[in-house]
C-alpha cells in the first residue's frame, strides 16, 4: 500500500525542498568552516584581527562597490556621442515595373550636442560616482567603530569575569580565616556565615556575567556574519592610550576626510555642474545628415547633405534651471548643517575622550593603589583582632568595583576613540599591545 501522506504530496515535497534549499543559500555565509576566519588558530583575539575580519566579511561594503562600479560606469555613456541614425526604404511599385528605376532612399544622420553639454554631462556623472565612492569609506568607517565598541565590550566582559574569579578567592580565603578564629573563639559564626552568603552572590554574578559574555558573543558573530553561538577567541588586551591631536587639528581632519561630508561636497558639484548645463541647454542640438534617393529623376539631385537643429523652448528650460539652482541651495545648506553638526559632534567626542582618559589614570595612578591598600589594612587587622569581618568585607567589595570601575572606563575610553576616529574619517595612530593587569 503506497504511503499517500508523505510530505502531502510530491508536489509539496517539491516546495518544502526548494525552501530548505533556499534557507541553505541564505544562511550559507553564517554556517562557514571556522578556517576562513583570519584569527581561526590564534589563541587571542584583537581589536585590530577583529576589524578586518568585519570589514572582510560585511555585506555592505561589496554592495557599496557595486554601486560605486555602476555610477562610475554612467561617466563614459554620459560623455558619449547618441548613436548615428541610418535609414533605409524603397518605392514598391517601382520593382520590376517597366520603363522605371528601382526607387530607393538611403540616408545617415548624427546628432551633436552644443559643444561643452558632453563635458558637463561627464563631469556630472564623475561627481556623482565620487559620492559613491566616498559612501564605501563612510561604510567601512561605521563598520570599524562598531567593531571596536563591540571589541571592548568583549575585552570588559572578560575581565569582569576574571575579576569576579579572583574576589571568589579572595572570600574563600576570608571564609577560611574567618572559620580558623572562629574556631578559636576568636570570632562569631555570623562571620563565617557571612562570608558564604557573599561568595553565594558572587557565584550568582558568575551566571548574570556569562549571559552577558554570550550576548557581546553574539553580537560580534552578528557582525561577522556567522552564527550567534559559534566561539572566539579571548580578547588579548586594549591598545595603549595616545596623546590627541590639537582640536584645531582634529577639526582640520574632520573637514577634510569626513565621507559624509565629502559625499555632500561631491553631490553639491555634482548639482552645480548640473546648473551649468541647465544654461547649456538654451543652445540648440546640431544633426548632420547625408542621404542618397534614387526617387530624384535627375542624379545631380540624389545626393543631399544637410543639418538640422532644435528649437529650444524657454518654458521647460527656465524651469529646469530653476530646480537646478534650488537643488544646489538645499546641498549646500546641508553641507553648511553638515560641517556645524560635525564640529559639534567632535567637540563632544574629544571631551569624552579626553574625561575617559582622565578618570582612567585616577584609578590606575591613585584610587586602585588605595583600595588595594585599604583591603591590607583591613585583613590585618581583622587577624589581629583589632578590626571586624563588615570591613573586612567592605574593603574587598570596594576593591572589587574599583577594579571593575577602571576596566569599564578603559573600554569605555577605547569606546570613545573609535566614535572620535569615526568623525575624522580615520585611525588616529593607536599603537598595538595591550595594558597591564
Amino acid at each position: 500500500m503506497h504511503n499517500t501522506n508523505f510530505c502531502g504530496s510530491f508536489r509539496s515535497c517539491s516546495r518544502f525542498s526548494v525552501v530548505l534549499l533556499g534557507l541553505a543559500v541564505i544562511y550559507q555565509p553564517l554556517m562557514a568552516n571556522e578556517a576562513d576566519l583570519p584569527f581561526a588558530d590564534e589563541s587571542s583575539l584583537t581589536s585590530a584581527h577583529l576589524v578586518e575580519a568585519v570589514l572582510a566579511r560585511s555585506p555592505d561594503i561589496p554592495t557599496m562597490e557595486a554601486v560605486w562600479m555602476a555610477a562610475k560606469a554612467r561617466i563614459r555613456q554620459a560623455g558619449s556621442f547618441d548613436d548615428p541614425m541610418l535609414s533605409y526604404s524603397i518605392a514598391p511599385q517601382s520593382v520590376g515595373a517597366d520603363g522605371l528605376d528601382f526607387g530607393q532612399k538611403l540616408s545617415f544622420s548624427q546628432r551633436l550636442p552644443w559643444p561643452g553639454k558632453r563635458g558637463l554631462r561627464g563631469d556630472v556623472a564623475r561627481a556623482e560616482s565620487d559620492a559613491a565612492f566616498v559612501g564605501i569609506g563612510q561604510a567601512r568607517l561605521k563598520l570599524t567603530e562598531t567593531a571596536k565598541a563591540a571589541y571592548a565590550d568583549w575585552y570588559f566582559v572578560h575581565a569582569a569575569i576574571r575579576i569576579n574569579g579572583i574576589n571568589k578567592s579572595l572570600l574563600q580565603e576570608f571564609q577560611n580565616i574567618a572559620g580558623i578564629k572562629y574556631s578559636a573563639g576568636r570570632a562569631s559564626r555570623q562571620d563565617v556565615l557571612r562570608a558564604e552568603v557573599e561568595r553565594v552572590l558572587l557565584e550568582h554574578r558568575d551566571i548574570v556575567l556569562e549571559r552577558q559574555r554570550r550576548d557581546v558573543l553574539a553580537n560580534i558573530n552578528t557582525l561577522l556574519q556567522r552564527l550567534p553561538d559559534q566561539s572566539l577567541p579571548p580578547p588579548a588586551g586594549l591598545p595603549g592610550i595616545i596623546p590627541l591631536p590639537t582640536i584645531e587639528r582634529l577639526r582640520a581632519l574632520a573637514l577634510e576626510h569626513h565621507p559624509e561630508l565629502r559625499a555632500l561636497m561631491a553631490r553639491t558639484q555634482a548639482s552645480r555642474h548640473r546648473e551649468r548645463l541647465a544654461e547649456r541647454n538654451d543652445y540648440p542640438d546640431i544633426t548632420l545628415n547625408a542621404g542618397y534617393n534614387t526617387l530624384w529623376n535627375q542624379r545631380e539631385k540624389r545626393l543631399t547633405v544637410g543639418a538640422s537643429i532644435n528649437i529650444p523652448l524657454q518654458g521647460k528650460r527656465h524651469a529646469a534651471k530653476d530646480e537646478a539652482r534650488a537643488l544646489t541651495l538645499h546641498l549646500d545648506s546641508r553641507q553648511r548643517a553638515k560641517v556645524s553638526q560635525l564640529m559639534g559632534d567632535l567637540q563632544q567626542a574629544v571631551e569624552k575622550v579626553r574625561e575617559s582618559e582622565h578618570v582612567l589614570s585616577l584609578y590606575q595612578g591613585r584610587l586602585l593603589p588605595l583600595a588595594e591598600e585599604n583591603l591590607e589594612a583591613a585583613r590585618s587587622d581583622y587577624e589581629a583582632g583589632s578590626g571586624n569581618f563588615l570591613d573586612l568585607i567592605s574593603a574587598e567589595k570596594n576593591l572589587m568595583q574599583t577594579r571593575l570601575q577602571r576596566e569599564q572606563t578603559r573600554a569605555d575610553y577605547h569606546r570613545h576613540l573609535a566614535a572620535l576616529e569615526q568623525l575624522v574619517g580615520g585611525s588616529l595612530g593607536i599603537r598595538s599591545g595591550s595594558n597591564a593587569s
